[in-house]
């Protein structure tokens, strides 16, 4: 037998029998979460529903154009981009001073290995508080402020700010607690004070992915917009769902192609910002 056969490549992957245990385990543990949830996709082939899903989709043309609906969409626009503008802005407000005193590396006490209590109960307390904000759907702060401040934009600001504080601050800690230290610790050591640590130390080092990350936060707020609509916080959504509860898909399937757009063009507008910013 040539070394040419001997070193012959295997007919079959060597491994197949490992994943077809994974898979198969990951299927009996997915059983059960199918099962809780109903889910039961193949009641959409069923006769009665296509049908129902025909009519709806039909009801989408022909789309509505008019002006003055035109004009009212792109007002409605530019009001759901700066609701999640201003409601991103807001959430930085919340979560950049949270995340200096959350951030284990900014604290004095913890350069001699152990954290003294006090820094480490106030440590403590702003972790509780991210997981606060952030374990709140923003849907859920929206409907609390439309009570409190009544309908329109001011709620759907409200509640992005306050969720995504929360979940801005906890990943700004992370990532400055996961990054190179080095710097930051002699400039602590040598007198420094937090601030100056955290802007010539940490934040260097750790710019891009801090702006990588606020980016995507921002784009993401723009979809928040639109759903926060949907129980009166203003901007294309509320709009929307003014649409559907009068059954008028021309409308919807106009707004929704805006909607797309819309978040197309975040889309690019956030890889520019990433590419000149990163």
């Amino acid at each position: 037998m040539t070394d040419l056969a001997l070193h012959r490549a295997p007919t079959r992957d060597p491994a197949w029998l490992g994943r077809v245990f994974w898979i198969g385990l990951c299927l009996v543990l997915l059983w059960p979460l199918g099962v809780a949830t109903e889910f039961k996709p193949w009641v959409l082939l069923e006769p009665d529903n296509l049908r129902i899903t025909a009519q709806f989709i039909g009801s989408f043309w022909p789309l509505a154009h008019d002006a003055e609906f035109l004009a009212m969409v792109a007002r409605d626009t530019w009001r759901t981009v700066a609701m999640a503008t201003a409601g991103v802005t807001l959430a930085l407000v919340v979560a950049i001073p949270l995340t200096l005193l959350g951030t284990r590396v900014l604290s004095l006490s913890a350069l001699s290995g152990r954290m003294a209590r006090g820094p480490y109960a106030l440590r403590q307390a702003v972790r509780w508080l991210l997981i606060v904000l952030r374990s709140i759907p923003e849907l859920v702060w929206a409907l609390v402020f439309v009570r409190v401040v009544g309908l329109g934009p001011t709620a759907g600001v409200l509640a992005i700010a306050l969720t995504y504080g929360g979940m801005l601050g906890k990943v700004y800690g992370e990532i400055l607690e996961s990054g190179e230290t080095h710097a930051t610790e002699n400039l602590l050591r040598n007198g420094s004070g937090r601030l100056q640590a955290f802007f010539y130390g940490l934040l260097p080092t750790n710019a891009a992915e801090l702006t990588s990350y606020t980016v995507y936060r921002w784009e993401c707020a723009i979809r928040s917009s639109v759903v926060l609509g949907f129980v009166g916080a203003g901007g294309l959504g509320q709009q929307l769902d003014n649409s559907m509860k009068m059954f008028n898909g021309g409308e919807v399937a106009s707004m929704l192609l805006v909607f797309i757009g819309l978040v197309a063009l975040a889309d690019r507008v956030s890889a520019w910002l990433r590419k000149a910013l990163g």
